[in-house]
C-alpha cells in the first residue's frame, strides 16, 4: 500500500518547530549552567574569601565581630568560651553544606583556626531571587521573541511555498488517461503564483498540451488502421479464397494463392498486435474468463499451413487447464508467434506446444540459437544467424512488450542445433476441472 510522502509545508513546519525547540534547549541550559555557576561558584568563593579576610581580622583583633551582614551571618565557637553555635550546625565538620528547607535554603561553610572553629551561614533565597529576576525573567523574553520570530518566518516561508503546493495539487489532480490541463494555463494561474513557479507551471502546461495531441493522434490512428488496413486484408483474404474455389488452378498457382492467404493472416495478426501495443493500455480490448488450452489448440491448428511439407510434427501436450480474465486475442497473438517462429526455425522433427498449470511452453528441434543470439533476441528486427528467408525480425519482440504489458513473464532457452524452448507464465492463472 503507498504511503503519501511528507508535503513540502510539513516539513518546513516541522524544521522549524525542531529549531525553536533546540534554540530554547539551549538558551534554557544556558541560563541554568549560568545560575548554578554563580550559586555553586561565586558563592563559595565568596564564602572561602570572607572566612580567609575573619581570621585575618581575629589575627589582629581578638574580639572581631563575627560576620552578620544582610546575606551572612557568622558563627565563632572559641575553645575558651561557651559555645554560641546552633545546635543544628553543631555536628557539621569542616567544609560546604546546604542545609534542609526546615533551617532554610542555607548555604553554611566551616572552617578551623586557631582563634576556633568558624560558621558562616549563607542566605541563598536573595540570590535565587535575582537569578529569577535577571535570568528567567530575560529568558522569558528571549523565548518569546525566539517564537515570534520562528512563527513569523514560518508564516513567510509558507506564503513563499504556496505556489509551489498549489502547483503540486494541480498536477496530483490530473488524470493521466484524461489530463484537463487548463487549470495550468497561463490566463488562470492564479496572481500570487509568479517567478520560476510560473515558468514552471507554463512549462507543465505545454508538455500535456502536446501529451493530449499525441494521444489524440493515437487514438485516431488506431481507430483508423483497425479499419483502414483490415479492409483490404479482408478483401485479399475472400480474393485468395475464390481463387482457391477454381478448379483450374495447377498446382504451383495452388501454392502461390495459399502463399498470399497465410502473408494475409500473418499480416493480419501483426496487425493486431501493433494496435494493442499502440494502446495507452488494454482498454478497449474485450476482457473475459477463458481457457487457455482452446486458445493454444485454435493456434496450433492454424500452424500447419505454415509448415507446407516440410517433416515437422505438430503436438499437443495438456498437463493441466486454466483460464484467465484477459482478453484472448493477446493470448492468442502470443502463442500464435511463438508457434510461427517455431515452426520458422524448424526444418524437420517436432514443435511442441504444453500447457501446464500457470505456464504455455512452445518447444522445438530447431537450429537453436548461440548465447550471443539469446543476448539480442528481443530487440526489434534482429534476426539469428542462419534465419530462414520470410521473417520481419518482430515476432518475440512484439510477445516481450505484450508480457510484460499483461505481466506475463516469458522464459527463453536456446541450444546451438538443438533447439528452442519459451514458456510464458500466467501468475494469476485459475485451474479448471475438465
Amino acid at each position: 500500500m503507498h504511503h503519501p510522502r511528507q508535503g513540502i509545508r510539513s516539513k518546513i513546519g516541522s524544521a522549524f518547530i525542531l529549531q525553536a525547540a533546540a534554540i530554547s534547549c539551549a538558551t534554557i541550559l544556558g541560563v541554568y549552567a549560568a545560575a548554578m555557576v554563580l550559586k555553586d561558584g561565586l558563592i563559595k568563593r565568596a564564602l572561602r574569601e570572607e572566612s580567609t579576610h575573619y581570621v585575618a581580622r581575629l589575627d589582629a583583633d581578638r574580639n572581631a565581630n563575627v560576620p552578620d551582614t544582610y546575606n551572612m551571618r557568622g558563627f565563632l565557637a572559641r575553645p575558651d568560651q561557651v559555645d554560641p553555635v546552633p545546635e543544628h550546625l553543631r555536628v557539621l565538620s569542616p567544609g560546604y553544606h546546604a542545609l534542609s528547607r526546615r533551617f532554610g535554603d542555607r548555604l553554611v561553610f566551616v572552617s578551623d583556626s586557631l582563634h576556633g572553629r568558624l560558621y558562616l551561614i549563607f542566605n541563598q533565597e536573595h540570590v535565587n531571587l535575582l537569578a529569577f529576576f535577571y535570568g528567567f525573567l530575560p529568558l522569558t523574553v528571549v523565548l518569546l521573541i525566539i517564537y515570534l520570530s520562528t512563527w513569523l518566518t514560518y508564516r513567510l516561508s509558507k506564503r513563499a511555498v504556496s505556489p509551489v503546493v498549489w502547483l503540486a495539487n494541480e498536477v496530483r489532480a490530473l488524470d493521466p488517461k484524461s489530463p484537463d490541463v487548463q487549470a495550468l494555463n497561463p490566463d488562470r494561474v492564479p496572481a500570487d503564483v509568479d517567478g520560476e513557479v510560473q515558468v514552471l507551471a507554463e512549462a507543465l502546461y505545454i508538455f500535456a498540451e502536446r501529451n493530449r495531441e499525441f494521444l489524440e493522434r493515437e487514438r485516431t490512428f488506431t481507430r483508423d488502421a483497425s479499419h483502414e488496413l483490415r479492409s483490404p486484408l479482408t478483401v485479399i483474404k475472400m480474393a485468395a479464397d475464390v481463387l482457391l474455389a477454381e478448379e483450374e488452378l495447377d498446382a504451383r498457382q495452388e501454392r502461390i494463392v495459399l502463399r498470399i492467404k497465410r502473408s494475409s493472416r500473418e499480416m493480419e495478426s501483426l496487425i493486431e498486435a501493433f494496435l494493442i501495443l499502440a494502446r495507452e493500455s488494454e482498454r478497449g480490448l474485450p476482457e473475459e474468463e477463458f481457457v487457455v488450452n482452446q486458445v493454444a489448440a485454435e493456434e496450433l491448428d492454424r500452424a500447419e499451413h505454415i509448415l507446407g511439407d516440410k517433416p515437422v510434427e505438430l503436438k499437443l501436450e495438456e498437463l493441466a487447464h486454466f483460464s484467465v480474465r484477459a482478453a484472448p486475442k493477446v493470448v492468442a497473438i502470443m502463442v500464435a508467434n511463438l508457434i510461427r517462429n517455431a515452426c520458422s526455425y524448424t526444418d524437420k522433427g517436432r514443435v511442441t506446444v504444453t500447457v501446464g498449470p500457470d505456464f504455455i511452453r512452445v518447444a522445438d528441434t530447431g537450429m537453436g540459437m548461440t548465447e550471443s543470439d539469446l543476448e539480442n533476441i528481443f530487440k526489434a528486427f534482429f534476426r539469428a544467424k542462419g534465419a530462414p528467408r520470410g521473417g520481419h525480425g518482430v515476432g518475440l519482440t512484439i510477445v516481450k512488450r505484450l508480457s510484460d504489458r499483461f505481466n506475463w513473464p516469458v522464459d527463453i532457452e536456446s541450444r546451438l542445433g538443438i533447439g528452442t524452448t519459451v514458456t510464458i507464465h500466467f501468475p494469476d492463472a485459475v485451474q479448471v476441472k475438465v
